[in-house]
């Protein structure tokens, strides 16, 4: 968990299996000015048992946002989206799409399949860095989500 100096504790699920972008990003998310906890999936399949929260994520809590990756074993990011804005209880949980393709049609696909926004993830430590810092200054400070309990009755 991550302490800033104010605000509602925010959770977050980071799906990604590159362990030098999860380093970063909870490196990154350490010095937040909004309080948040990380939970982090390395594959798709993780991704949606922690979402429906099944076996070892019974008890986990539902997230306020997603920082999802594309490219990943066992299910992909685009399989997770199509999955998570189909299903009636998950589909308002804001996602960004954080991840390395550039592509067109990597683009199109998620915004179609209902991404929050899209977000290629710079090769340089600090543009990486700065990426994080910004996700959080709009999405955990600027943007209004919803109250807890509503998001769990969703």
């Amino acid at each position: 968990m991550t302490d800033g100096s104010y605000g509602t504790l925010i959770e977050i699920l980071l799906v990604d299996d590159n362990a030098g972008d999860v380093r970063l990003t909870v490196e990154a998310l350490k010095d937040a000015k909004v309080r948040n906890r990380l939970h982090i999936a390395r594959d798709g399949v993780e991704a949606m048992a922690f979402l429906r929260r099944e076996g070892q994520h019974a008890n986990k809590p539902r997230p306020d946002i997603i920082l999802l990756d594309l490219n990943m074993p066992k299910k992909d990011g685009r399989e997770v989206l199509t999955e998570l804005k189909a299903d009636p209880a998950l589909r308002s949980i804001p996602v960004v799409v954080l991840t390395t393709s550039k592509a067109e049609e990597d683009i199109l696909k998620s915004y179609n399949l209902h991404a929050n926004c899209y977000i290629t993830k710079p090769v340089d430590l600090d543009q990486f860095l700065t990426v994080i810092k910004s996700i959080e200054d709009f999405w955990l400070t600027i943007v209004a989500l919803p109250a807890s309990n509503s998001r769990d009755k969703a």
